[in-house]
């Protein structure tokens, strides 16, 4: 599926559709979405927009410096959400001490990884890709695969 969004707000509102969708997605651990793009491309926007589907009312910023986030969700299907950015990752091992192993089992936990593809050989097969595009100031191309 892909997608043309022509502002963060447009980004934001099509994560709330997705999650929706995603939601029934039946997976046998975390539901994990593995986002990939550039610098500013929209991946932390889309985050965003999902957290505020989710009912998270903390600013959602990237963890680039301590990696790894936890939000407890208080509804249903998930109890937590975990953002994770991988940019200063230089190996999948190094997730390791973060416990990543046993949240990725949990089926009550939604995983959103910006720049996942550095972590792509411990991520699970049916792990959602999406890929973001700059296509000018405001305008992006959001493409999710399996």
């Amino acid at each position: 599926m892909e997608f043309i969004t022509n502002s963060a707000k447009a980004t934001q509102k099509l994560a709330v559709k997705l999650i929706k969708d995603l939601a029934r997605k039946k997976t046998n651990g975390a539901l994990v979405l593995g986002l990939v793009g550039e610098l500013g491309a929209g991946k932390t926007t889309f985050i965003q927009g999902l957290a505020e589907s989710l009912k998270i009312k903390e600013r959602i910023l990237s963890p680039t410096f301590v990696i790894m986030k936890r939000f407890a969700i208080g509804d249903k299907p998930f109890a937590n959400l975990y953002h994770i950015d991988c940019y200063r990752i230089e190996s999948p091992r190094e997730l390791s001490a973060l416990g990543f192993k046993e949240i990725i089992k949990d089926s009550k936990n939604l995983i959103v990884i910006e720049w996942a593809e550095k972590i792509k050989k411990i991520l699970p097969k049916e792990t959602l890709w999406i890929k973001f595009d700059h296509l000018g100031e405001n305008k992006r191309k959001i493409k999710m695969t399996v």
